[in-house]
């Protein structure tokens, strides 16, 4: 299964692209497979500033609706628009251009606690 190697991860399931002081977050290639065919991905809180574990959005699937949680604390700068017409993009290029959030980290040092790709890689084994 892909697990890149530059991204970082949490045990929910999301991963983080760092760029400076944004985070780019989606959902990994393992929670796309595990939800199936991704149908909605509705995220309300552009422009709100939220806490790490708070709920940012959710993503719906043929059989299920999950929550996505803020592996960060910041502000949701924007959501990638994208998947309101082709949410299926989650499934295709969960990595790329599949991406959910762009977000201002409020506090970096909360980037220490997530997990790596080795990490993560065996977590879902």
């Amino acid at each position: 299964m892909s697990v890149p190697q530059n991204l970082k991860y949490t045990k929910d399931h999301e991963w983080v692209s760092v760029d400076g002081d944004i985070a780019t977050i989606g959902i990994t290639n393992f929670a796309q497979g595990e939800l199936g065919d991704i149908v909605y991905v509705e995220i309300e809180t552009v422009g709100e500033t939220l806490a790490q574990e708070e709920v940012f959005g959710s993503v719906e699937a043929v059989k299920t609706v999950s929550d996505l949680f803020m592996p960060l604390s910041g502000e949701i700068l924007e959501f990638n628009e994208a998947l309101e017409s082709n949410p299926e993009l989650v499934n295709s290029d969960p990595y790329g251009e599949g991406w959910m959030i762009k977000v201002k980290i409020s506090d970096t040092g909360e980037l220490d606690g997530l997990l790596s790709a080795e990490v993560y890689s065996n977590m879902t084994e």
